[in-house]
């Protein structure tokens, strides 16, 4: 199928992988326990759209600039933790504690905020980059796929296992937050 091997293989490999705990992973349950579902929900559209961005490079060969480049790799790595501590930074200061619950001032989810930093979260992690371009290969044959399409095929199914997983995170934490602040 379009050059693709042992794509159940693929699919088995894909859902392990997503289910392993990583920055995407602490991002959205961070949000969805912080701001709520639709925050968390909000955040997975950005990680997803980051997955997109990573697919799109692989299969066009782009990404091997990161993985040849020890100078490129190591700057989208700092940038990355830079992005990440100054998301952890502003969560310290913006939030005084996540299960009190003030039923008189309401706080407005800023969307795009949301959705730009699950992009930028996902985006700037360099590991991602190597990832696509280490792991879809080895699931394509290389006499039969010259174009991008099995490339575009797995980075596709890839998002949709990490959509589901992370769609039950965010659900998850959200209703035990909520739990939580209902019963103090």
């Amino acid at each position: 199928m379009f050059g693709i091997e042992n794509y159940l293989g693929f699919i088995a490999a894909g859902i392990i992988l997503n289910l392993t705990p990583g920055a995407n992973t602490m991002y959205i349950l961070t949000i969805s326990i912080s701001q709520g579902r639709k925050a968390g929900i909000y955040s997975i559209f950005g990680i997803i759209s980051g997955f997109l961005v990573h697919t799109f490079f692989a299969s066009l060969g782009l990404s091997i600039i990161l993985a040849k480049s020890a100078i490129a790799f190591s700057i989208i790595k700092y940038i990355g933790v830079v992005y990440l501590v100054y998301l952890g930074i502003r969560k310290i200061i913006d939030s005084k504690n996540s299960f009190i619950s003030n039923s008189s001032k309401t706080e407005l989810i800023d969307i795009k905020k949301i959705y730009l930093q699950g992009v930028l979260t996902n985006i700037l992690n360099p590991k991602m980059a190597v990832f696509f371009l280490a792991f879809l290969p080895q699931f394509i044959n290389p006499d039969y796929a010259t174009g991008s399409v099995p490339f575009m095929i797995l980075g596709v199914t890839f998002m949709t296992t990490g959509t589901v997983w992370f769609l039950f995170l965010a659900y998850a934490a959200s209703l035990i937050t909520k739990t939580l602040r209902e019963n103090d």
